[in-house]
């Protein structure tokens, strides 16, 4: 294997710098000109010198800040002039100005020139003057302005506000109780400049990259790194939990956030992260407020990067689709653990209900490589209700017209100011009997699903530097699906009807912990544990499958810097364990992998850039060593235009039975061909992927507006195809022998018309192909077109904060290629391509206040269905039943109410 490794060369960085005497000065404050810590040594000596009692050079303001009690300030300023520095009051010689170092060579045009009081005059028309207890402190995001208000907090101010735009704190606190020059050290000795006082070197270079404010702009004018943007300034500003990576620069309320345990702001509804070196969006909980989201599967209805289908016409399962490849190359975690994978493949999408996401985090392309080796296409991440301020208990029914309800109970709340705690409640279950094509087969499952979690919070960041989270969750699932007339209750082989069971039983237990280093917030350690047990009982007619699952999960992050935040490093080591046992008919099928692993990453920050490059070796007992590296990179040409390139490789093992569910349903005969790998016969399957994106945004209709263009190729280097061509009446497996690719192309357009309208417009193209035993082929049920068109409305809040909302999706697909049927009777042949068709889903929901909401919405409201979804549907214990050929919706229109209530 030969691997190679692209070195990118950044150049030249530029520093401006200004000197801009201050103004308004107290009668202790005189205007000194220097240059830099030399000058300030230098200023302050000859004050102490002269007989100052106290003397604070700012370089930043160009004041020298004294405190006398015998001698006059004029004294002391005449010996600052001996000393080379002009002032107000007196003027250096110019011999002893010409003797100073060349970098203490100061502008000597004390007074200001025309163009400078032009410049003033400018600048007053655009800020306007400060108030009373309104102090200037410098700062760039949204965690400057939570660690600047923290720091005023703890100094003793009742209220502090930083604003971005003015780069001012306004204060109210109680005179006799602190001052503001006591405030104002504090911010400083958090890490921000202020009028008043300077943050040292020290603690400034230990903020994170984000917050690495220019220190040489004048205070009044604009900060040219600020980038406080709209997402920070939303409505809702409720903490909430997100598990980022360690050396994320995720906004904190403290200067340093740990694996799993940091506190963020309320984000926009789905916002496509700036910062973030790799292509990420954040979708938050109002974007799933939008759509019917009964779980995991259904969160993605109105965004544009994730293709969701029916892939069973008898079960009704989904799955999730990206860049062109089946969810199985996507890593799907929960808290940043590992969530759907191995026997939960096929229904775990189920198992995450929707009114229990707080956020989930969407990356295309390779991840970071501190989240482990099974990410080939990306992750997608589910946060859970976490964190609330005050107690708060909400109540979700749901019901739609064919016969499915459900309940949901959440309950988040403190239990001091350290400890918090969460209940998560849901129950569904659907009863009617749904057959909208008549063919004898429901359209999608009758059955029952109790799932309850109850999570545990401690955070002590601020104070001893200690974070933890503890999470258990179980959860029953029932499900019966096939023919109208099947009864569970008999026996399979005691009646006529086709029937299909699937009984499952999931147990997890997880905790995060994590530890900012005292006076060291860029330095932590963090560590995850999870352990999973997975029950599967299920029979497809008359064949059985039953699986069970153990897994063990571990993973240490320790991250820090190397000389300053610019330079970040995390390195740690993982474990992974699990453990199958398998029966498919009368064959058992058992394993247990066992993978230690260690890592490391490195990330360079750049006044433009930023690069993250990471690699990582897992020791696999049965896939052998594997070695995975990744790196992106993130170029911001300005910053509303930026690039992002990102190439890495990943590896995982096949689950074929599993993964391979929804085809059960059908009387294909299942056939392995072995490779001499130690997975069913198999070998893992490896991949790169390599991608580009172009993120521009820019004014419309006097509102933000932006265009992402993407494009992402995938290779595999090994791979376990799923073969449904070599016969109607099999299902094959085995390792590719030649080349598997898939290439996707996306571009998505969001806009504002007008207040309160968004827009988001998308187009995808897929190539995926791969060579089978027969030859290339493409590979069947991914359409090469799709187009994507989502419209969201609101009215403007009244006076008890309630409003209605409208939203509309529209999908387009494009024709697919579908496995080839060519040897089947002429009635139960397929056709080569499917027709393409619209699918368009709607939504409107009033907010009667900010504790009621009430919806309806309808899906499908094309009523666009696949005919004759189920081939040979008459007789489905002969040989040409399949229920797996499902490239469209199996199910017309459906329609829904909801109600939401918050304690």
């Amino acid at each position: 294997m030969k691997l190679y490794i692209s070195r990118l060369i950044l150049g030249t960085l530029f520093l401006f710098t200004q000197f801009i005497a201050a103004q308004n000065l107290s009668k202790n404050q005189f205007k000194v000109k220097g240059n830099c810590e030399m000058c300030k040594t230098r200023i302050e000596g000859a004050a102490k010198k002269a007989g100052a009692k106290t003397a604070v050079y700012s370089i930043d303001l160009q004041t020298l800040t004294l405190e006398t009690d015998k001698v006059s300030a004029d004294d002391i300023l005449k010996k600052v002039a001996e000393a080379g520095h002009d002032n107000e009051k007196f003027k250096a010689s110019d011999t002893t100005y010409e003797g100073l170092p060349g970098c203490c060579h100061y502008d000597r045009d004390l007074q200001p020139s025309q163009s400078e009081t032009h410049h003033e005059n400018h600048m007053d028309a655009k800020v306007s003057p400060k108030k009373e207890n309104e102090f200037y402190v410098r700062g760039n995001c949204a965690s400057c302005k939570a660690r600047i208000e923290k720091a005023a907090k703890g100094a003793g101010a009742d209220t502090a506000e930083w604003n971005a735009e003015k780069q001012t704190i306004a204060l109210h606190f109680d005179a006799s109780k602190t001052s503001s020059d006591k405030i104002l050290k504090a911010i400083a000795d958090a890490g921000h400049d202020n009028e008043k006082y300077k943050a040292s070197d020290a603690v400034y270079n230990g903020l994170p990259g984000c917050c690495l404010y220019d220190r040489d702009f004048t205070f009044g004018e604009p900060n040219p790194k600020v980038h406080y943007e709209e997402e920070t300034k939303q409505d809702d500003h409720k903490e909430h939990q997100t598990s980022t990576s360690a050396s994320d620069d995720a906004h904190t309320t403290h200067e340093k956030n740990i694996e799993g345990v940091v506190v963020t702001g309320s984000k926009a509804a789905t916002a496509l992260s700036k910062k973030e070196t790799g292509l990420v969006f954040n979708i938050d909980k109002k974007e799933l407020l939008k759509a019917a989201c009964c779980n995991l599967s259904e969160s993605f209805e109105t965004n544009a990067t994730v293709d969701v289908s029916f892939s069973n016409a008898v079960t009704g399962t989904k799955q999730l689709k990206m860049l062109g490849l089946d969810q199985k190359y996507t890593s799907l975690t929960k808290e940043q653990l590992p969530e759907i994978r191995g026997l939960a493949s096929a229904y775990g999408l189920n198992f995450i209900p929707g009114r229990w996401i707080e956020s989930i985090q969407l990356t295309k392309g390779g991840s970071t490589v501190t989240n482990g080796y099974e990410s080939i296409t990306g992750q997608i991440n589910t946060e859970l209700l976490k964190n609330a301020k005050t107690p708060e208990t909400s109540l979700n029914l749901f019901s739609d017209f064919n016969g499915r309800a459900e309940i949901n109970i959440t309950n988040v709340s403190p239990i001091n100011d350290k400890w918090s705690q969460t209940f998560l409640l849901h129950g569904n279950g659907t009863f009617g009997n749904t057959d909208m094509n008549h063919d004898g087969f429901l359209d999608r499952p009758k059955g029952t699903q109790i799932n309850a979690a109850y999570l545990l919070n401690y955070n002590d960041l601020e104070k001893s530097g200690f974070g933890s989270h503890f999470g258990i969750n179980f959860i029953r699932d029932e499900r019966t699906a096939g023919q109208i007339g099947f009864d569970k209750k008999l026996a399979q082989d005691k009646q006529p009807a086709y029937g299909v069971g699937i009984d499952i039983s999931r147990f997890q237990v997880w905790n995060k912990t994590g530890y900012v280093f005292k006076g060291k917030p860029y330095q932590s350690i963090g560590w995850m544990n999870q352990y999973v047990y997975h029950q599967q009982d299920s029979f497809f007619g008359l064949r059985n499958y039953a699986g069970q699952q153990h897994t063990y999960y571990s993973n240490l992050i320790f991250e820090s810097i190397i000389g300053n935040t610019n330079h970040k490093y995390k390195a740690g080591a993982s474990f992974l364990y699990d453990g199958y046992k398998e029966t498919y008919l009368t064959d058992d099928f058992r394993r247990n992998e066992i993978v230690p692993g260690i890592f490391a990453e490195y990330t360079l920050t750049g006044l433009k850039y930023t690069l993250v490059a990471g690699t990582r070796v897992d020791f696999h007992n049965l896939a052998g060593t594997q070695f995975t590296p990744r790196v992106n990179f993130k170029y911001d040409f300005t910053p509303q235009t930026i690039l992002r390139l990102s190439a890495g490789r990943g590896f995982r093992t096949a689950n074929v039975f599993a993964e391979s569910q929804q085809y059960f349903a059908s009387n294909r005969a299942i056939n392995i061909i072995p490779n001499n790998g130690n997975i069913y016969g198999l070998k893992p399957e490896i991949a790169w992927n390599y991608g580009a994106s172009l993120q521009q945004e820019f004014k419309l209709f006097g509102r933000k507006s932006s265009i992402v263009a993407d494009f992402f190729r995938t290779d595999f280097q090994d791979q376990v195809l799923v073969d449904l061509d070599r016969s109607p009446q099999q299902l094959t497996f085995y390792n590719l022998d030649g080349k598997s690719f898939a290439n996707s192309f996306q571009t998505q357009w969001d806009f504002m018309p007008f207040k309160n309208f968004e827009v988001r417009m998308a187009y995808k193209y897929y190539d995926v192909q791969a060579d089978y035993i027969g030859g290339r082929r493409e590979v069947p049920f991914m359409a090469k077109h799709r187009g994507f068109v989502n419209l969201a409305y609101s009215t403007n809040k009244n006076n008890n904060g309630g409003f209605w909302s409208f939203d509309t999706t529209l999908n387009w697909v494009g024709k697919q290629r579908l496995p080839d049927t060519s040897s089947n009777p002429a009635e139960f042949q397929l056709p080569t391509y499917s027709n393409s068709y619209a699918v368009l889903n709607a939504q409107v929901s009033r907010n009667f206040n900010k504790k009621i909401r009430a919806y309806v919405g309808g899906e499908n409201l094309t009523s666009y269905y696949q005919k004759n979804a189920i081939v040979d549907f008459r007789n489905p214990f002969g040989n040409y039943f399949d229920g797996g050929m499902v490239y469209a919706p199996i199910m017309k229109a459906n329609f829904y109410v909801g109600l939401d209530v918050t304690f």
